[in-house]
């Protein structure tokens, strides 16, 4: 007998941005053009992967792809016992019939209290909004927002007029659609082989001949809805014989064990909105007085054919088990690997390069069938004495040229030691990413641009990806603020939005300026931080040094030029609201160029303390 389970995700929208603001990480500094390079880290700092962690080894061994949103939920272990989120559902359907309603949620809803965010501050009501023709309506609402009066298709300038303070939020679909996608290859990964998705909101799991896997039915369910309220997602799950009637049960009845062979008994007092039918078709049925399911099983299915047509009666039949409704699983990704074993240990670099020659383009072509370009690639050589030897590879862009990808392997042969010998070589894709059409040059008499992904990549090789990076203007008039790091291929920023025909600025025709002013250039190398300078000797308040020693090391100034005045950022900072600095080029009598600034006008303390800093050094 086919066993199958409805997950129903009533407030997955509304979850998955409360997830996403939770979780998100925190913007990175702005480093200068000197940063010092940071120390190496196993972990990084402040939490992340475990290394060891099950599922980090089973990523790096490429028997894991993870969802987009970083949820490892499906390999973390279950909570103690007692410990775990209580029931997640919502108690409106007890309430409607006059029983008990069930215990509040510990997730934040359902019942509970409200979500907080970091500071404990309670969240506005939260609405995601979408166009439909030519109205903009709520798409999804959060339980908050639902008592409130608020519901997915109401218009969202009566929700603005009806309530104040609304947190409103664009929909975003395919996102939703992409993450249930994530979450149904975990689950098929981890808990059933055979997973579904119905609609925008629902998973079917095919529990057949896997529910004693886990515990049996009632504990899978129990472990599966503890696991998604840990992270914040509300579920609720019913077991069935049919698909049809698990997702009735699910949507329109309180999460339930239907026992085997009574699943017509189970939905037979639901509305008849729960067999999935159409809506034109569930009004008419509305006016005919037919409101139950039991009604409209009681009815003789011809009429029913030549009044609604054949979906309404599969539907049914369907959900009673009398006509079969086939799955459409989710097929995970396997992951693409070359491997050959050997007759007898090789231990030689010739014969190592030769079986790199012969994988690669065994590698590459599995790429080419699946569209896709390596980012990593890892080399794994099994010894005889069971040592790995290990090379790992990285692109800086999708690659999957064979001869490129031989030569960063051959490069790093001499890592690899043999020992007593090699009996077995494999190559794993670690990353990839979709690799389409390359764009072309049009014209035959213009040459195209050179591509250097190849030179990054080699390099990269040798001193590593982290020790490369581009600069780019900062729009700051902060020098230290002023550069920022890149990477080395991305490409330039886009412009902005086009303006309306009717917007006051366009009136300004005047072009952009460049966040570097052209007559004062900055040096070459701007330091990460200014550096004191000692026993400097200088007129107040227009004039460079005469004289300073920096770094232990006495300069005379026979050159100078400035000074450059540049005042705080005081709509960002109040402390700089008075700060300034004259900046000076002087040139000593070796011929070698410094940036120095003052700090302070020299006239009026507030300004600064009148000390002086080398902040550059020029080519």
């Amino acid at each position: 007998m086919q066993r199958v389970a409805a997950l129903f995700l009533p407030m997955w929208p509304i979850e998955r941005l409360r997830r996403a603001e939770r979780h998100a990480a925190p913007p990175e500094p702005r480093a200068s053009l000197a940063a010092e390079e940071q120390p190496a880290r196993s972990v990084p700092r402040g939490g992340g992967w475990r290394p060891g962690a099950r599922w980090a080894r089973e990523d790096q061994l490429g028997h894991v792809a993870l969802p987009p949103d970083g949820d490892h939920s499906q390999f973390l272990p279950e909570p103690a016992r007692g410990g775990g989120p209580t029931r997640s559902d919502g108690g409106g359907a007890a309430a409607a019939r006059g029983g008990k309603p069930p215990r509040p949620s510990t997730t934040g809803y359902g019942g509970g209290p409200p979500p907080r965010d970091k500071l404990g501050e309670e969240l506005a009501p939260l609405i995601t909004s979408i166009r439909d023709g030519n109205r903009v309506v709520i798409a999804a609402a959060c339980p908050q927002a639902r008592a409130l009066g608020l519901a997915p298709g109401m218009a969202l300038a009566q929700a603005r007029a009806q309530i104040a303070g609304l947190d409103i939020r664009d929909a975003d679909p395919e996102g939703d659609q992409v993450h249930l996608a994530s979450l149904a290859i975990a689950l098929a990964r981890r808990w059933t082989p055979t997973v579904a998705i119905e609609g925008d909101d629902t998973l079917f799991l095919d529990l057949t001949g896997v529910a004693h896997l886990h515990g049996g039915e009632a504990a899978m369910a129990t472990r599966l809805r503890h696991m998604l309220a840990r992270f914040g997602y509300t579920a609720r799950i019913a077991i069935a014989d049919t698909p049809g009637a698990a997702w009735a049960l699910a949507h329109f009845h309180q999460p339930t064990l239907c026992p085997s062979g009574q699943h017509a008994e189970a939905i037979a007092p639901l509305p008849i909105e729960a067999l999935r039918i159409d809506p034109a078709a569930v009004e008419l049925l509305h006016r005919l007085g037919v409101t139950r399911i039991a009604q409209l099983a009681a009815m003789p299915r011809a009429p029913l054919v030549r009044r609604f047509g054949a979906g309404l009666a599969m539907r049914l039949e369907r959900a009673l088990g009398r006509l079969p409704e086939p799955l459409h699983p989710v097929v995970p990704p396997e992951p693409i690997t070359v491997a050959q074993r050997f007759a007898e240990p090789i231990a030689t670099p010739e014969a190592i390069e030769h079986w790199l020659g012969m994988l690669v383009p065994r590698l590459t072509a599995a790429l080419e069938a699946r569209g896709l370009g390596a980012l990593r690639i890892e080399l794994i050589a099994d010894r005889v004495d069971g040592v790995p030897q290990r090379i790992r590879v990285g692109l800086a862009r999708a690659n999957r040229d064979p001869l490129h990808l031989l030569r960063l392997f051959t490069r790093r042969i001499e890592q690899i030691e043999p020992g007593f010998g090699i009996d077995a070589m494999a190559l794993h894709l670690r990353r990839s990413s979709p690799l389409g059409a390359e764009p072309v040059t049009e014209r035959l008499d213009e040459e195209a641009a050179p591509d250097l992904a190849p030179l990054v990549d080699t390099l990269a090789t040798r001193i590593g990806l982290s020790a490369m990076w581009r600069s780019r203007p900062v729009e700051s008039d902060v020098p230290e603020r002023s550069v920022a790091r890149m990477a080395v291929l991305d490409p330039p920023a886009r412009p902005g939005a086009r303006t309306r025909i009717d917007d006051i600025g366009q009136l300004d025709r005047s072009p952009m300026l460049h966040p570097w002013h052209p007559e004062w250039p900055k040096p070459a190398r701007l330091l990460a931080r200014p550096e004191r300078l000692d026993h400097v000797m200088a007129e107040l308040p227009d004039h460079a040094p005469r004289r300073f020693t920096w770094r232990g090391h006495a300069h005379r100034v026979i050159r100078a030029d400035g000074p450059e005045r540049i005042h705080g950022e005081w709509w960002k900072r109040d402390a700089e609201r008075a700060s300034v600095r004259d900046y000076f080029r002087v040139e000593d009598e070796a011929g070698r160029r410094y940036w120095l600034f003052r700090s302070g006008d020299g006239e009026r303390a507030v300004t600064g303390d009148l000390s002086w800093y080398l902040h550059g050094v020029f080519g």
